[in-house]
């Protein structure tokens, strides 16, 4: 746990094409944003560096692990503006050749790489016109990741990950759990919402959730409402229009101590692992 009480922490949201360059322009001004407005800690969205509807269009795009432009453009925007930087997600290459891992790469204010988390659970989707199947391009990740930073004990997952409770059970108790997302209109209208709220809450942590949030290029629309929950399920910052934005809350350890201390559900488990 960081020795100050509060942190600022910010989460962007963006509308990604299909255009890398255009999306590291747009995301560069937003981390901006973000670090003027006090922010020592950012989160990007699933994906912020290229939404396209061609599915090869990621598989092109990805990069070595340690080595590329977009990695090379996170280290150098974490450093700049003296953040850490949790960078969304990002294409790197996967063991199978047509194929990417879906990775969150996170960066200290030095620009120095601390962690990295590849996302376990694909999205699979089907309701009438729309379908998704993520496994067609993403190979899955297989370990928990958790870190230490200056907003805490930090949990790392990705979109379609909220849905599995198992997952953030599985990083101890956390200070922070970050969520990068790109959730369809359809399932976010539905579920962003209440899935965040009871993660924050049974996980007795701040919930920082950037997501991709408008209509993109290809004509996927994006559920939006990039939000900051507190322990206690409380939203405390929430983007409620679509594009792109910054939104910006506090993570206080004194109000997450006193939660923890008034409801200690954490140390009520009674079935640790089954």
């Amino acid at each position: 746990m960081s020795s100050a009480q509060k942190i600022k922490i910010a989460a962007i949201q963006t509308v990604s094409g299909p255009d890398v360059v255009a999306n590291l322009e747009a995301a560069g001004k937003l981390i901006a944003e973000a670090a003027s407005a006090g922010a020592k800690f950012v989160g990007l969205p699933e994906f912020f560096v290229l939404i396209s509807g061609d599915e090869a269009a990621k598989v092109r795009a990805r990069e070595e692990e340690g080595s590329g432009p977009i990695q090379d453009f996170l280290a150098a925007m974490a450093k700049k503006h003296g953040v850490w930087i949790v960078g969304g997600t990002v294409p790197l290459v996967a063991d199978v050749p047509d194929k990417v891992r879906n990775t969150t790469l996170v960066f200290n204010a030095q620009g120095e790489r601390v962690a990295r988390y590849d996302k376990i659970h694909l999205f699979g989707f089907s309701k009438g016109d729309e379908f998704y199947d993520e496994g067609r391009s993403i190979e899955a990740g297989d370990d928990v990741v958790v870190f230490d930073s200056p907003a805490g004990k930090v949990g790392l997952s990705v979109c379609y990950d909220l849905r599995f409770p198992e997952l953030f059970r599985a990083m101890g108790t956390v200070d922070l759990i970050v969520l990068p997302a790109a959730f369809v209109h359809t399932t976010g209208q539905a579920h962003w919402e209440v899935l965040l709220r009871a993660r924050a809450i049974e996980n007795q942590c701040y919930v920082l959730a950037p997501a991709q949030g408008g209509r993109h290029p290809n004509g996927r629309k994006t559920w939006g409402h990039s939000m900051v929950i507190d322990p206690w399920g409380d939203i405390l910052a929430c983007r409620s229009e679509e594009g792109e934005g910054v939104v910006v809350a506090e993570l206080d350890f004194a109000r997450l101590s006193e939660i923890r201390h008034s409801l200690p559900a954490l140390r009520h488990r009674r079935l640790r692992q089954v």
